[in-house]
């Protein structure tokens, strides 16, 4: 899984870094899961997200049990991510991404999926301790 910052979260941290804005990271983070390509470019408003048969973004504090210390300039998930139950198809997830809202708000990193993942009615959609990475390069 290939990952990246947002334009936005890009944005705020250079600002934080170099003193002209502080930025407050958010108390909790919501996973996403998308059907369409996301970019840097990319909003919590991007079309292509999944919605209907019981899709909700999966709400995760934003701690280091959650989410360890970075190490080789990488930082994964450190608890499994699990998304209710699919009631209906939710097609083809080729795209995950972090969020600051349960819904639109700004989007903070996202990844394309190693493998595509459909996901059918009945089926739980979940991410294993690791599998979510974004890497700083």
């Amino acid at each position: 899984m290939a990952g990246s910052f947002s334009d936005f979260l890009e944005l705020e941290v250079l600002d934080h870094v170099f003193g002209a804005a502080a930025y407050t990271a958010p108390v909790t983070i919501y996973v996403g899961l998308w059907t369409a390509a996301l970019t840097d470019a990319s909003t919590g408003s991007t079309a292509g997200e999944v919605s209907g048969g019981s899709y909700a973004r999966v709400a995760v504090t934003n701690n280091a049990t959650n989410f360890p210390a970075a190490s080789a300039g990488a930082k994964s998930n450190g608890t499994v991510v699990t998304f209710p139950t699919a009631t209906a198809s939710w097609g083809t997830v080729t795209y995950v991404g972090l969020l600051d809202a349960a819904s639109a708000g700004n989007l903070l990193a996202w990844a394309d999926l190693t493998t595509s993942k459909t996901v059918s009615s009945g089926d739980t959609a979940s991410f294993a301790i690791g599998d979510i990475d974004f890497t700083l390069t």
